[in-house]
């Protein structure tokens, strides 16, 4: 039996940066795909490559994610899990993956047609779960996320070949401009940044706490900016952040006493599924890049 061989579309993690024009579409469904999405807001999301929804989920049903996020953070068996990942310094738990399977709650939220319909109506087919967390942004000191496309990291090191992925990060506090909210460079989801340096084996390990191999150079990021700009985005509790897996993005530190706390959730098609890795020399864990493509029901 012979392996198909999968054309490698976005080189990166070679010796030196390189930038490739997107290859793929970035709303797969048709125009007519019926979905939650408005035709006006599926055409900003293929220009500017994210969508805000201003309240995606309730009040009332804020309270029983965060309250499932205090109860999961608070747990720990939780806390001792390989799917926790914890700050360097402080030590408090920043991330817990796999969220939809250790919790019921937020496997509930994954099969809500206003969360996942949105991400059939943009990828044009069934959807599975390539990745699922909770982020805990607590105040006083809590660490950002450094600039980086997703895909880079999905393509290079879980070896999903198109960008056919979108993530939603849902606020379980409120996003204000002051404690580390998401930053997204509009339009960068066009261009594909590959970066410079090999992968270390179980690279995972380090980069879920501080992100080193897949991280843009000072200037390649600087011409990003300045051609597209950066937005900052705010919001309620219960509202919610759409993006393409190759926006350029990510999250200041949060100094101030206000926690910032979101579930994050990243849906891959079914006809998109993950091969071996393009440029890192084993697997991630299945919890963090996930090889089961059940689609969600």
């Amino acid at each position: 039996m012979t392996t198909a061989i999968v054309t490698d579309l976005y080189p990166t993690r070679g010796t030196g940066e390189v930038t490739v024009p997107r290859q793929d579409p970035v709303v797969w469904g048709s125009p007519d795909t019926p979905g939650p999405i408005s035709a006006t807001d599926l055409q900003a999301y293929e220009r500017d490559g994210f969508l805000a929804v201003d309240q995606l989920i309730t009040p009332d049903e804020v309270e029983v994610y965060r309250r499932e996020l205090d109860r999961l953070v608070a747990d720990p068996a939780i806390r001792a899990d390989e799917r926790s990942i914890v700050e360097p310094k402080s030590q408090e738990i920043r991330s817990v993956f796999e969220v939809h399977r250790i919790s019921e709650v937020f496997a509930k939220l994954v099969r809500d047609p206003r969360v996942v319909g949105r991400a059939r109506q943009i990828l044009g087919s069934d959807v599975y779960v390539h990745q699922s967390r909770i982020n805990v942004k607590p105040g006083f000191g809590a660490s950002g996320f450094y600039w980086h496309s997703d895909f880079e990291t999905w393509h290079a090191e879980d070896g999903l070949p198109h960008m056919r992925t979108v993530s939603v990060s849902i606020a379980l506090t409120e996003n204000y401009d002051t404690n580390g909210g998401l930053m997204i460079m509009p339009g960068s989801h066009r261009t594909f940044l590959g970066c410079a340096g090999a992968t270390p084996k179980d690279n995972y390990k380090k980069s879920l706490q501080m992100q080193d191999a897949g991280t843009p150079s000072d200037e390649a990021l600087t011409a990003l900016a300045s051609e597209y700009g950066i937005r900052l985005f705010t919001g309620k509790a219960g509202s919610a952040t759409w993006f393409d897996c190759n926006a350029m993005h990510g999250s200041g530190d949060n100094i101030t006493p206000f926690p910032r706390s979101n579930v994050f959730i990243v849906f891959n098609s079914v006809e998109n599924t993950a091969v071996e890795p393009f440029a890192a020399p084993v697997r991630r864990p299945e919890f963090i890049g996930a090889r089961d493509f059940t689609p969600v029901r």
